[in-house]
């Protein structure tokens, strides 16, 4: 019977180093047996060819036998992954390869996981079905997905993987997983800090202590990138109180053992108190001469040490340079203490650039989006001299489109000094939009919407939509198409047709409306478009049964309106959807008479103002007013202006201007103005990401002036009516709202109380919209 052994890679391993000593120039030649191997024999494998395993193997049939040959092949065959033992022995001149193949994954699961769904857990690990199992890889997986856990603040996760044999050498890998409780920060110390106390710094940083009303806040969780943020955000705020020697000396984030609560402790040596001293310009770029930057220093001598003015500089400096055509301009502070008179001197150092060219525009990220609705919203095309202003204008205009989540525009180094490439990188969103659903408004009781449309209509930046509305009291049909650049101009055209029955429940009368809209609108400079429009209208007007006013039953009757109309608008906001900065001015104006029976000026004018502070607050001043006036006849009530909520809220919808003695019902006005002031508050990174945002508001207006006469007598009743509420002093109202991006549709929330009112005006305290756009 011939002689059979293995050899383990450990065994192997130690007959290596101990027996053969050190070998150098090659691998050592001679053998146990001293003999040829004849045959190389492969048992054990499944799935996987003799020939393949053989590949891997550095010794060859007619070769001698060679042990150190023999312990590099097996570790190679361990690296493949492929198996979970290898045995290399010998047979008298047989080499038997001996293997145990690892299973292959038939399925991957998860278990106890709730906060993390399947599919987002599935993409972090590496192992797959119908790939190799490892034990190495499990591991590995593992340790990603606690990393998972502990990025979202789940120091306390656990995960135990699990193996299910299955026939045909196949495995199940289940990871059972134990969540458990968020680490909150249980408490912030500070040490060494003199000048301001603990709670001043704690409120610096963007790490906040736990408490029980922070829910829909993700700030109380222990984040290590979030810890290294907040050492860089005390760093900013210490350095702008004038403490240009303030250091962190230590920040160390402790877990307590029940693992549910972290304490942060962060030591500090703020320093001294440093002021500006002498402040100068050295710009070495021949047309940018130091004495025409030096006005554009925020730093000032004797002023207190403030590194954001010297930030605030560096970035003025580059613009300026910007606008002269030098992309890649380098604007150094350097900066000399003079720790006995504390103070600090600066030089901003305008370094050499050559005049750069945009060499070519790149776009990237848009799937669906063609390349020339990007392209079109750019202010610099190839060849252009560089601007840094029109390519943030031009990162604003791509942005505003609301096809992106995200867009931003970077330089990179071109071909030659002188010529830059600019990257264009979105990423896009969903454009379309379907919405089927019932709800319930403050304003309109029962309603159902019902719209399909599609704001980026094959991808060229077209709108289209088809949408229904049925509530209480209105009935409407409307579809819209718009070109944003009719026959490839800056140019927009657009058609509107609808049909409308409208219950006005706050005047006691119906209003059944067709009619259609075309409308176009071209830009006069950046920020200035006009647009013009004609609109054919078909009204029946009818009042309801329950009405005895005789200012209602005198505006009865079917009446056609062709009008044409302008408008003018500045907008320099940064956001369309969500602005926070930036203002808009829109005036239109409206002629009604060309055909038809109806004659009338119509004009309107808003003004809004946004401007963000203390971070993510924004701050919206807003301005609205109209007026209407009748031509060769009196304006009839259903081309009057109405007041209420949505715009002044607090008061129901035509809740504010005249109205009737009597019946009470709303008459309108010929003249409106309104005023508001809005702070938008950040509720936190949670709320954000759920799409809820909270306001505090004060609205402010007035709805007066009307083509009727101040009392009349009603026939049938005796009567007289009068007309109560027409004055222009101002109504006001104060209240907090909010608003949510729900699953099922937006929603909004307001909470106002009017402040001043006229006694014949109707208020309301509490509004909401839900199932329905506002």
């Amino acid at each position: 019977m011939k002689n059979r052994f293995f050899i383990t890679l450990g065994f192997v391993c130690s007959l290596t180093f101990s027996f053969l000593g050190p070998v150098s120039g090659g691998l050592a030649q001679t053998g146990a047996y001293g003999d040829a191997i004849q045959s190389i024999q492969v048992v054990g494998n499944q799935r996987i060819e003799a020939e393949t395993i053989k590949s891997y193997l550095i010794v060859s049939e007619g070769e001698d036998y060679d042990e150190q040959k023999v312990d590099i092949s097996l570790k190679r065959l361990f690296n493949t992954g492929l198996f979970s033992d290898v045995k290399i022995g010998r047979a008298g001149n047989t080499l038997v390869v001996e293997v145990v193949e690892n299973p292959i994954i038939n399925r991957i699961a998860f278990e106890g996981n709730k906060y993390k769904k399947d599919d987002k857990l599935y993409e972090e690990i590496q192992l797959r079905p119908r790939i190799v199992f490892s034990r190495a890889k499990v591991r590995a997986d593992v340790q990603r997905l606690l990393e998972v856990y502990r990025r979202g603040g789940r120091f306390a996760a656990t995960i135990e993987p699990k193996v299910i044999q299955l026939d045909q050498n196949r495995v199940n890998l289940v990871f059972e997983i134990s969540e458990g409780p968020k680490s909150k920060i249980g408490k912030i110390n500070f040490m060494g800090n003199k000048a301001f106390n603990n709670d001043d710094l704690r409120g610096v940083m963007a790490t906040k202590e736990s408490r029980w009303w922070k829910f829909l806040t993700s700030e109380d969780t222990y984040d290590p990138d979030r810890l290294a943020y907040d050492k860089q955000l005390l760093r900013d705020f210490y350095r702008s109180k004038g403490y240009a020697d303030f250091r962190i000396t230590s920040a160390v984030a402790e877990l307590a053992r029940d693992k549910e609560h972290f304490f942060i402790n962060i030591t500090v040596e703020e320093g001294e108190v440093y002021s500006f001293g002498k402040i100068t310009v050295d710009s070495r770029i021949p047309d940018l001469k130091s004495e025409l930057l030096e006005p554009l220093v925020v730093t000032r001598e004797g002023n207190i040490y403030n590194s954001s003015q010297i930030d605030r500089t560096v970035e003025l400096l580059t613009d300026v340079a910007g606008l002269k055509g030098y992309a890649f301009v380098d604007v150094r502070p350097r900066v000399r203490r003079n720790r006995k008179e504390r103070t600090v001197d600066i030089t901003y150092v305008v370094n050499k650039a050559p005049r750069v060219y945009v060499e070519r525009i790149n776009i990237t990220g848009n799937v669906r989006t063609h390349d020339k609705v990007i392209r079109r919203e750019m202010r610099l095309v190839e060849g252009d001299a560089y601007n840094s202003a029109k390519v943030k204008r031009s990162e604003i205009r791509i942005k505003s489109l609301g096809f992106f989540k995200e867009a931003t525009i970077e330089q990179v180094e071109g071909s030659a000094p002188d010529k830059t490439i600019l990257e264009v990188t979105v990423e896009e969103q969903a454009t379309g939009e379907l919405s089927v659903g019932a709800g319930f408004s403050s304003s309109e009781n029962f309603l159902f919407d019902f719209s399909i449309g599609e704001r980026n209509f094959m991808g060229k930046g077209q709108s289209l939509r088809l949408g229904t509305r049925i509530s209480s009291f209105r009935k409407e049909v409307d579809i819209s198409f718009t070109e944003p650049y009719f026959m490839d101009r800056a140019v927009v055209a657009g058609v509107d047709l609808f049909v409308r029955d409208t219950d006005f429940l706050e005047a006691d009368f119906t209003q059944q409306t067709y009619g259609a809209s075309l409308r176009t609108a071209f830009p006069v400079t950046e920020y200035i478009v006009m647009s013009s429009r004609y609109t054919f209208r078909r009204d029946k007007v009818e009042t309801t049964f329950i009405s005895s006013s005789p200012y209602l039953e005198s505006n009865r009757g079917d009446f056609t309106t062709s009008s044409i109309g302008y408008g003018l608008s500045y907008d320099t906001l940064d956001n369309r959807q969500h602005p926070s900065r930036g203002q808009r001015l829109v005036f239109n104006q409206d002629f009604a008479g060309l055909g038809g029976n109806t004659k009338y000026l119509r004009s309107r004018a808003s003004y809004d103002f946004y401007h963000p502070f203390f971070g993510n607050w924004v701050f919206n001043v807003g301005v609205e007013g109209g007026n209407v006036f009748g031509i060769s006849d009196d304006v009839r009530l259903s081309d009057r202006f109405f007041l209420g909520t949505p715009k002044m809220r607090g008061f129901e919808r035509g809740g504010v201007g005249p109205r009737d003695s009597i019946t009470r019902d709303a008459l309108g006005g010929n003249t409106y103005y309104t005023g508001s002031i809005e702070l938008f508050v950040p509720l936190g990174a949670g709320a954000r990401e759920m799409g809820i945002e909270a306001s505090a508001f004060v609205d402010a207006g007035a709805l007066f002036g009307i083509d009727e006469p101040p009392s009349l007598v009603n026939a049938a009743t005796g009567l007289t009516h009068q007309v109560i509420g027409d004055s222009v002093s101002p109504r006001v109202s104060a209240g907090i709202g909010f608003s949510w991006m729900s699953p099922f549709g937006p929603f909004r929330i307001d909470f106002a109380k009017a402040l001043l009112k006229d006694e014949a005006d109707k208020t309301e305290f509490f509004q909401f919209n839900i199932g329905t756009r506002f």
